[in-house]
């Protein structure tokens, strides 16, 4: 069963492009052995950090969002948890999360039509009745 991860890390800001670069495709090419499929990988740039953090102030946010089970998130972890430039990373199940956004959506569909529906005959009743004695 494939689920859906949203997988932030933050790194260094003194890091290059290239490494920060090598570093995500590293992380791209454990995904597909481990079973997974990255789906979106998005570099949010250089912000201030809530808090210091390993006496960092700033840091370069990536997001990823990958689906596969439980040993693909295992691995990227294990192996954020060991690479010296990513001072935090944080994982989210978000696929849960999705299917109650789209439960809600559809119950919202749902009532959007149930309350225009006597609106509508509202309208069309009112329409003839008001041509009716402009005709007589």
């Amino acid at each position: 069963m494939n689920r859906t991860y949203e997988l932030m890390f933050i790194v260094r800001p003194d890091m290059t492009d290239e490494d920060l670069d090598k570093l995500i495709s590293t992380l791209q090419s454990v995904v597909p052995t481990s079973g997974g499929n990255v789906v979106k990988v998005e570099k949010m740039g250089k912000r201030r950090l809530a808090y210091t953090v390993r006496r960092f102030h700033d840091g370069i946010y990536v997001l990823m969002v990958v689906e596969g089970g439980g040993p693909v998130i295992h691995e990227l972890e294990r192996r954020l948890r060991v690479t010296e430039p990513v001072i935090k990373f944080l994982t989210v199940r978000v696929d849960e999360e999705q299917k109650r956004l789209d439960k809600i959506k559809k119950l919202r569909e749902a009532k959007k039509k149930v309350s225009a529906q006597p609106a509508a005959a509202a309208e069309e009743a009112a329409t003839p009745a008001a041509e009716a004695p402009a005709t007589a």
